[in-house]
């Protein structure tokens, strides 16, 4: 009964947590460096289109002129023959990414194929955008955390019983310890982070996809 009740306290509030992050966040940095991603869509469309805007608001603004430099010989080049327009957008894409990566602080490692196996969480988080709901996002957030602080408790607590039985046992527990707080710490610093509005995420805080 009891971890009935602490599951579903749990539930409650992830998923009050999780709407307050999708809310607040204006743009997701998901599956960035595949063909796949909704970055790369957005450059090969402003390739067709000339529109560079498209791919400007995913970079920094000190970055801008690199870009768009690049930009303009890949739109020059393409022209050419069929060919150079497909040398001419790896050539953009590559950068593009290189580019959007080194500001979030992340090194870039190429661009993976359409279909590369990707963080779950990452996926759903692109279908909520797609689809308009997160429903299926927060069930699967809630479910895997739920799930890691229920793993690392309950072998905490079991070794904790044992603790006084020798140096090792105290030991073991004392690992095991350390391993559930730092998880519980590192849960509770993301949810407590407040969500950038201006800009890309400070090089501190960036991370890797």
């Amino acid at each position: 009964m009891e971890n009935t009740n602490f599951t579903a306290s749990v539930f409650t509030f992830l998923t009050a947590f999780f709407a307050y992050l999708l809310m607040g966040t204006g743009l997701v940095f998901a599956h960035c460096d595949t063909m796949g991603g909704p970055i790369i869509k957005n450059a090969q469309e402003a390739l067709e289109t000339g529109k560079i805007d498209l791919v400007l608001m995913w970079i920094q603004k000190d970055d801008e002129a690199e870009l768009k430099a690049a930009f303009q010989k890949a739109r020059e080049v393409r022209k050419l023959n069929p060919a150079a327009k497909e040398l001419a957008d790896r050539y953009f894409l590559e950068t593009f990414v290189r580019i959007h990566r080194a500001g979030e602080g992340a090194p870039f490692t190429g661009i993976k194929p359409a279909g590369t196996e990707l963080n779950p969480g990452v996926e759903e988080a692109d279908k909520a955008l797609d689809t308009g709901s997160a429903d299926a996002l927060l069930k699967l957030m809630t479910e895997t955390i739920v799930h890691g602080i229920h793993e690392h408790y309950e072998r905490t607590m079991s070794l904790k019983k044992h603790v006084g039985e020798s140096v090792d046992a105290g030991r073991e527990y004392a690992e095991a310890y350390v391993k559930y707080v730092h998880y519980i710490e590192k849960l509770y610093d993301d949810a407590a982070t407040k969500t950038e509005h201006h800009g890309h995420t400070p090089p501190a805080e960036k991370h890797a996809h």
